[in-house]
């Protein structure tokens, strides 16, 4: 059955201003106000009794993160999504503004990171990996909208009502599956991770915000794999999965044993 409406795609230019060969794009702009954010937000939460990392180390500490976030993204994707291809030609894997990042690289990526800043400040991992979470949804809320004004990582055709026929993806109407993501991995888990950020901080329940996060990104990424178009070059995996929920299932269990390691610990106080 066709759909009872099919949206048009909203005409929005990826680049928000060109100068010579300068292009400042959306895509540039979530990752810089994600940062930013996080780090504004950060800052005011390790004021708060019980953490034991200062704002002068969220200082130091978002440069680190900025590292891992670029340097796990692209190797992440490079490797989980398109071998191949970039050892074919290596001379690509610089050329990011191409396009190609992985959130579960970038993830690795800033756990090096983290591991890293907390040895060399003799500070808690868990207190830096729990600051950390509490405002990563930021930066996939503003990801996940790039990644919709860019017209990329679209969802399967579908007949519903507010399906979206995308420049790249045929006449058909898709599902906005970063739309969906922008809701869920974003704003529902931000609200998530923030109300538990503000209970009162102690040793025990240290690591309880990074292992929801990494339980609840790794559901909800999971369910809208469900919708989101595979990658071309990788299509359906093991079981009928995509590469994106296969990478979930360690990330689920490594966030679930955070979480239960937590009131385990909270039982033996």
């Amino acid at each position: 059955m066709p759909p009872i409406l099919a949206l048009p795609f909203p005409s929005i230019d990826p680049v928000i201003v060109q100068v010579g060969p300068f292009a400042l794009r959306w895509y540039a702009l979530a990752y810089v106000a994600g940062l930013l954010l996080g780090w504004f937000l950060t800052k005011r939460l390790v004021t708060r009794p019980g953490w034991r990392i200062t704002p002068e180390d969220v200082d130091d500490l978002l440069f680190y993160i900025t590292l891992g976030v670029i340097l796990g993204g692209r190797l992440g994707y490079v490797l989980f999504y398109n071998l191949p291809s970039y050892l074919e030609d290596p001379a690509q894997i610089l050329m990011v503004w191409q396009g190609g990042m992985s959130f579960h690289g970038g993830l690795i990526g800033v756990l090096i990171a983290m591991g890293w800043f907390a040895r060399s400040r003799r500070v808690p991992f868990l207190d830096v990996a729990d600051a950390v979470a509490a405002v990563t949804p930021v930066g996939l809320l503003f990801g996940r909208i790039a990644n919709f004004i860019n017209g990329e990582l679209f969802g399967r055709v579908t007949d519903l009502p507010f399906g979206v026929v995308f420049p790249h993806g045929g006449p058909e109407p898709r599902h906005p599956s970063q739309l969906y993501e922008a809701f869920l991995e974003g704003l529902v888990l931000l609200v998530i991770v923030q109300w538990i950020a503000r209970w009162p901080r102690t040793p025990q329940n240290a690591g309880l915000i990074g292992g929801v996060f990494l339980f609840g990104y790794a559901v909800a990424r999971f369910t809208v794999e469900f919708a989101r178009e595979p990658d071309a070059q990788l299509g359906y995996l093991l079981g009928g999965l995509t590469m994106g929920q296969l990478l979930c299932l360690p990330m689920a269990a490594l966030g679930l044993w955070l979480i239960l390691r937590t009131r385990a610990v909270a039982r033996a106080a």
